[in-house]
């Protein structure tokens, strides 16, 4: 389709009553799905605008710009739907591989975008969204940096509501930025008030002082020998008589075995979100391209679309919800069948 073409359907589209129908169907189809389960958490992988502007014959920057305008009518659907969170992929570390023209670009419609996003009286503020930017904040302009802190600032008690921008992020950036905090807080000795009273750490600090005192003799008992060891802490790590405190006091260190996944989930970008429920890519490729790799799990649907992001609307979303819907009610009908069929089972 050209891009006249595109504008005449917009322009019919956009006329009065055509406008006026339209809008009433879609809050119809919206209320019909909140009926229904909804997913809590939704990430997008906004593809397709290069490839839209290529097609319609305009610059890639416009394309980048109607891209923002069908993430508006997105967060709109998600939103009225009674999604909590939505995470976008507006900016992989990689794409700073691109041109520099095309990167300034970008960067530059990050500032007016995150600007209109924030603004008393728009979108985020009617549904009660506040903005995160998640991503390597070294590798932003300050200018840029600087519209980021403002809209983060502007949203920041909107409501319960959530739109995570990734920015620029990659998944596996994400993750190794998560462990090092993980090791960072497990290479910390506990303060004395998180320190449990140990009779085993008492028992250790005597032994320490003792051995201090006194040369180790061959029938002696050494601390390894002691069976009596305290698993709430680091048999390698608990005991550190040439601490700086004077050599007296031993540092507790927490135990590096009690880390989980759950360890690690704490200390991700997206800590304290919803489970992701979905994850959508528009333009035709199926990849991920580390995006959001540990947050997609057993029960993540992935959905992979034809259109381009720039096309992306409900008729396109909408086909997607109700599947995810109907998978929920599926699942939800086998459960009981199988807690049946098990109970069945171990009484006979």
């Amino acid at each position: 389709m050209s891009l006249h073409l595109s504008q005449l359907r917009k322009w019919i589209l956009e006329s009065p009553p055509i406008e006026w129908s339209i809008n009433q169907l879609r809050e119809m189809l919206i209320g019909a799905l909140r009926q229904g389960p909804i997913p809590q958490h939704i990430a997008f992988v906004m593809d397709g605008n290069r490839r839209f502007a290529r097609s319609h014959k305009i610059e890639t920057v416009e394309g980048h710009n109607l891209g923002f305008e069908a993430l508006a009518r997105i967060l709109e659907i998600c939103y009225k739907s009674g999604v909590k969170v939505v995470t976008v992929y507006a900016f992989s570390i990689e794409n700073f591989k691109r041109s520099k023209y095309e990167v300034d670009a970008l960067m530059d419609m990050a500032k007016i975008k995150l600007s209109q996003l924030s603004q008393h009286g728009q979108l985020l503020e009617r549904y009660g969204a506040c903005i995160r930017v998640l991503g390597q904040r070294d590798l932003v302009k300050p200018d840029v940096l600087k519209a980021v802190d403002k809209a983060v600032e502007m949203t920041k008690n909107n409501g319960d509501c959530v739109l995570n921008i990734c920015f620029p992020y990659t998944s596996r950036d994400e993750i190794t930025g998560a462990i090092k905090k993980t090791v960072d807080e497990y290479s910390k000795p506990l303060s004395a008030q998180a320190r449990p009273f140990s009779q085993t750490r008492i028992t250790q600090k005597i032994r320490s002082k003792n051995l201090d005192a006194s040369p180790l003799r061959a029938d002696s008992p050494t601390p390894s020998s002691n069976s009596d060891v305290d698993d709430s802490f680091s048999s390698t790590t608990t005991l550190h008589t040439d601490s700086p405190n004077g050599g007296g006091e031993a540092s507790i260190y927490p135990d590096p075995e009690t880390i989980t996944t759950d360890t690690i989930e704490s200390h991700l970008l997206t800590a304290g979100d919803p489970p992701l429920d979905l994850l959508v890519r528009t333009s035709g490729v199926k990849r991920l391209s580390d995006f959001m790799l540990w947050q997609c799990h057993e029960d993540t649907e992935l959905v992979f679309l034809d259109c381009l992001w720039p096309e992306f609307d409900l008729w396109n979303f909408l086909p997607v919800l109700v599947e995810w819907q109907w998978k929920q009610k599926h699942l939800e009908d086998k459960e009981p069948a199988n807690s049946v069929k098990n109970l069945k089972t171990k009484l006979t």
